[in-house]
């Protein structure tokens, strides 16, 4: 336990209301009392968690993925990851998605750390994974996937994330867990 773990909770949670759900998240609302006894209400996003796995070959290069990512209407290079479905292990889900970005099975898989992608609107923990050691097994993207693999040097990828090119907050936060065990 953290010291911050141990602090005091200043909210109380008085209600919570579903107000949309889907396959992959739900928006909550919530009713909560401040310390000062005023009740104020928070949405959030609520989902089963994420993995991103960074991919490092024998040469010490780095593997991402390149795809198009509707929101921003911009493509993307980013370490294989994908959301935790419900009852769906987090080390199963970072073999399913480097398997499916990919197309890799790793014989080394380790959790090395995690975050929290969006703390202010969803409860989301990212679980950061290096992988090594892969038998080829060729992609197997999801339908609204178009993915290319991507191999990069971590100097590459220091440039890349220094100019802007890789943009993704996660990628860049997986990054910066993994770099030193690299």
């Amino acid at each position: 336990m953290s010291e911050s773990d141990a602090l005091p909770r200043p909210f109380e949670t008085l209600s919570r209301e579903t107000r949309f759900t889907c396959p992959y998240w739900h928006l909550f609302h919530d009713r909560y009392r401040l310390p000062s006894g005023d009740v104020a209400d928070y949405h959030f996003v609520h989902t089963g968690g994420s993995t991103m796995v960074v991919p490092v070959l024998p040469d010490g290069r780095l593997i991402l993925v390149r795809q198009f990512r509707y929101l921003v209407q911009r493509w993307s290079e980013e370490f294989p990851c994908g959301g935790v479905s419900r009852g769906v292990d987090v080390d199963e889900n970072a073999l399913k998605e480097l398997r499916e970005e990919a197309g890799l099975r790793p014989r080394n898989l380790e959790r090395i750390g995690g975050f929290a992608p969006f703390n202010g609107v969803s409860d989301e923990i990212c679980h950061v994974y290096l992988a090594r050691g892969f038998e080829e097994m060729g992609a197997e993207p999801e339908a609204t996937e178009f993915i290319t693999v991507v191999r990069r040097t971590v100097e590459e990828v220091e440039t890349a994330i220094e100019s802007g090119e890789i943009w993704d907050g996660m990628t860049i936060a997986s990054f910066t867990i993994a770099k030193n065990r690299i």
